[in-house]
Formats: C-alpha cells, structure tokens, sequence
C-alpha cells in the first residue's frame, strides 16, 4: 500500500488548520484592537460588517481580552 499521497493531504491539511488558527487568532486581535482605538459611534458596525461576526461575540471578544490582561 503506497501511503505517501495520504501522508500528504495529512500534512497540507494539518498545515491549513494552523494558518486558519493563526489567521484567526489575527483577526481577532485587530477587531478587539480597532473597537478600542475609536470614539467613532458606528466603529462596532463597521467591525461586524468586515468580519461578519455578531455584536455579541465581539462584546465576548472585547471582554475576554479585558480579562487576560486584567
């Protein structure tokens, strides 16, 4: 049994997790950066229209980020 194309598509899949992981965890970083960078009224609009995240999870973003650095 020849393995080495599993082996492979393993690996390429493995790899494609960790960018989305990483891209993620980006993504993340700069909502909850942006949100709290700005006075401007419509900013929690503008993040949920980029994104497509609801309002509620960015308020969990925000707040879980208060409590890390807390």
């Amino acid at each position: 049994m020849d393995t080495a194309k599993l082996e492979l598509a393993a690996q390429r899949y493995r790899e494609a997790e960790a960018a989305l992981d990483a891209a993620r965890a980006d993504l993340q970083a700069e909502a909850v950066a942006c949100l709290r960078t700005t006075d401007e009224r419509d900013a929690q609009d503008t993040v949920v229209r980029i994104t497509g995240w609801t309002p509620g999870y960015l308020r969990e973003l925000v707040t879980s980020g208060d409590e890390t650095t807390a």
